[in-house]
């Protein structure tokens, strides 16, 4: 008996589509930590939407002790995934004192946001952890698309756009269908920003300090 079926079916979907940019673009790193880092956030994204998915659906046959575990790794998979965002991020376009400050944020960030979710449940907690970080994935790639022409930084900030647009969508409750609700367009729309996150993840490069042996 499964409660909520497309539900299910498409976070079973963003799962695989995330699963699968994160192991081709870890296979495709070249040493490039940038990359490495970008594939952490697409497996811990793969991993919050399959197991957020198996929560939806099968909801009515799980105890409730089950169910609180599950919830908790979907919302702490989900901020990882962020981190790893900000921190791919922020080894392809900084470098130096910036570079250290800005990942030194990201993980402080992760820290307070998994020490707040361990005892709240709300998913706006998490729609507003993921837009502070798509926000300042944003500002570094605008960046550098701006003053370098950065092909890679052009396919991100797609990836940024569409991703507002899916978090809109899921704010706003609107459903196609009684059976196809605001969170399966959700789902639906966030594979296409994955595709976009991985065009540019994939062409990324550290970049390198010129002070730095």
């Amino acid at each position: 008996m499964i409660a909520e079926p497309m539900t299910l079916l498409t976070d079973y979907a963003l799962a695989g589509v995330a699963g699968w940019a994160g192991l081709r673009l870890l296979r495709r790193r070249e040493s490039e930590r940038s990359r490495s880092a970008w594939a952490l956030a697409f497996a811990a994204l793969a991993l919050a939407a399959a197991v957020g998915g198996s929560y939806h659906g099968f909801a009515p046959l799980l105890p409730a002790g089950a169910l609180f575990l599950l919830w908790k790794l979907t919302v702490l998979a989900a901020g990882l995934a962020s981190f790893g965002m900000r921190a791919g991020s922020a080894l392809a376009v900084a470098a130096g004192g910036l570079r250290r400050g800005l990942l030194v944020f990201a993980a402080a960030k992760f820290a307070l946001y998994a020490g707040w979710m361990l005892t709240h449940d709300d998913f706006i907690y998490v729609i507003a952890d993921s837009g502070v970080s798509v926000l300042g994935v944003a500002a570094l790639h605008a960046w550098q698309a701006w003053r370098h022409g950065d092909r890679a930084s052009a396919w991100v900030l797609g990836g940024v756009a569409i991703s507002l647009l899916a978090a809109a969508v899921q704010a706003s409750g609107f459903a196609l269908h009684r059976h196809f609700n605001h969170n399966d367009l959700y789902h639906l729309v966030q594979i296409a920003a994955v595709a976009c996150f991985y065009a540019g993840a994939s062409r990324l490069h550290d970049r390198v300090d010129p002070k730095e042996p």
